[in-house]
């Protein structure tokens, strides 16, 4: 079963580039990889968003076996390196483009937001992040932004030494939020949130 459904998430990406993330698009990808109708819905119950989401998270995990450890590096540099993993790994722009329309759409904003939540918490995890306090959340919230700016960057910029320099920027950019009276401030209003005790139990708790 594992097999067909990589064969379908494989053959989806042709498809999207004509017919968007549509039912004739998944179809279509279905009938590429061999997959009858009806095990297709098997496979992803929700069609071609669910097809979408599988590729998205795909990516975290393909970025996340590449990310090298490398303790003597300094650490804005091991959270550019994971950023720029992830962007390499998103796919093919004009598929990524169309995924990006596919999760802006209302009924869907919510499961496109948790996504790029996902990835955050899938890189901070990647680098070691152990925290289970309020930084937890200020941590995956802050490189959630750095991740959503990068991308739509990338999107639309090809030349790889203007995106890393993007992406360095945006990092600059959060690390002066970091600033002790802001993190005061934030410590003193988050202290009660905790991180979730499971991948699937989001946001977590208070107290």
């Amino acid at each position: 079963m594992e097999a067909k459904r990589q064969a379908m998430m494989q053959a989806m990406g042709q498809h999207v580039l004509f017919d968007g993330w549509s039912e004739a698009a998944f179809l279509a990808a279905a009938d590429d990889a061999g997959v009858a109708g009806a095990q297709a819905r098997v496979l992803f119950p929700r069609g071609a968003l669910d097809v979408a989401v599988a590729l998205h998270k795909a990516g975290d995990a393909r970025a996340l076996a590449d990310l090298a450890a490398d303790p003597d590096a300094r650490f804005r540099d091991r959270m550019a390196q994971a950023i720029l993993l992830r962007l390499h790994h998103a796919g093919d722009r004009h598929v990524v483009r169309a995924s990006s329309s596919l999760f802006a759409l209302p009924q869907h904003m919510v499961e496109g937001a948790a996504l790029i939540w996902g990835t955050a918490d899938a890189i901070w995890t990647g680098l070691g992040d152990t925290s289970r306090d309020f930084n937890w959340y200020t941590k995956r919230a802050s490189l959630a932004v750095v991740y959503s700016a990068s991308l739509l960057f990338w999107l639309g910029n090809e030349d790889e030494a203007e995106v890393a320099a993007f992406v360095d920027r945006r990092i600059a950019n959060v690390m002066a939020l970091q600033a002790p009276p802001l993190k005061t401030l934030a410590s003193t209003l988050l202290a009660p949130l905790r991180a979730p005790t499971a991948r699937d139990d989001l946001p977590g708790r208070w107290g």
